[in-house]
This record gives structure tokens, sequence and C-alpha cells, in this order.
């Protein structure tokens, strides 16, 4: 899949969730609808202002940081299951680095591949950013995010961007795992 500027594009990702690449022709955005079993599909879409309301409940509801959020979402992406926010994932850039941060899912939706497409997404949209290294700071998803190829690091190996993010010096400061991914490109 290949995000330009705030479109997806291009087939399937072929991670155990199917995206199709979709035009909305009420939005300049195009979304991409991810299945859910026994359900409408959620559709994975560039974030709104209108959404930010729904990405803090989720994070409040999921303990993590809403701190932030707002900012970090100017470069993030959505989940939308009907007129809700089912999940977000939002991108930090900092220069070539980027914080992958507040990647969450309503606990109805978990396990039915959104996680993973917010991921994708999020990532595509930092490669477009010029980010080749993408970090994260998680305290309850360590054993989640190695299956999307991201790798754990000691917090003292984090490049000066990131250890200066608000979420590395005060929200995941005592227990949060840092993890590192390379993109491709």
């Amino acid at each position: 899949m290949r995000w330009d500027r705030d479109m997806w594009s291009d087939g399937s990702s072929g991670r155990g969730y199917t995206a199709f690449v979709q035009a909305q022709p009420s939005s300049p955005v195009a979304s991409s609808p991810v299945p859910i079993a026994g359900g409408p599909a959620a559709t994975i879409r560039a974030a709104a202002a209108a959404d930010l309301p729904g990405v803090r409940a989720l994070l409040e509801d999921a303990g993590l940081p809403p701190d932030g959020a707002d900012r970090a979402f100017e470069h993030g992406v959505v989940a939308v299951s009907g007129d809700t926010v089912a999940g977000g994932a939002a991108v930090e850039p900092y220069g070539t680095d980027g914080l992958l941060r507040s990647v969450v899912v309503s606990p109805a939706l978990r396990g039915t591949g959104i996680g993973r497409a917010l991921v994708a997404a999020a990532e595509e949209m930092a490669a477009d950013l010029g980010i080749r290294d993408l970090y994260l700071l998680t305290e309850t998803a360590v054993d989640w995010f190695p299956r999307l190829g991201y790798v754990v690091l000691e917090r003292a190996a984090a490049p000066d961007g990131i250890a200066s993010s608000w979420e590395f010096r005060f929200a995941c400061v005592e227990r949060g795992i840092l993890m590192r991914r390379s993109l491709p490109g």
C-alpha cells in the first residue's frame, strides 16, 4: 500500500487482513475498508480534527496518555466503524526519525486486524514524511509490536529527537519499552 499525502493507493497488505483502496466521493481523502468478522468494515483514513474527541476517549479508556494527541494526530490515521472512531495511530516526525504513538483500538474490535491496518497506514505516512526509522514506547503491547517488525532497544539508544519527546520524557518514563522499525524505502 502507498500513502500519497492524505491517500492510500494500491492493493492488499497480506498480513492477515485485507485493505482495499476506495476513494470517497464526498472527501478528498481516500479510505481503506478493513473487513471485520461478523460485522461491518471499519474504514482507515487520515485523521481529522472532528475525530480527536473519539481518539482521546479511546486513549483514556485504554489507559494510554492523551496528552499531546491533538498535535500528534496532525500526522495520524483513524479507523471508523459506522460513525464511531474505533481506533487510531499517530506519527510525530523528528527529522528522519519518527515516534509512532497513540496506537489504540476499541476493545470490541481488537483482534480483527484493525490495529495492524492502523500501524501499516501510519508507517506509510511516516515513510512519505521522509522518516526512515520509526520508534515507539509501549508498556502494554511489548509482545504485539515485534509481530509487526519492531525490535526492542535500550532506552539510551533513542535518538535525540525521540528522547526529547513528551512521551519519552513524561508518559512512559518508568516502564516504557523502546522499540524501533526501519522503514523500507
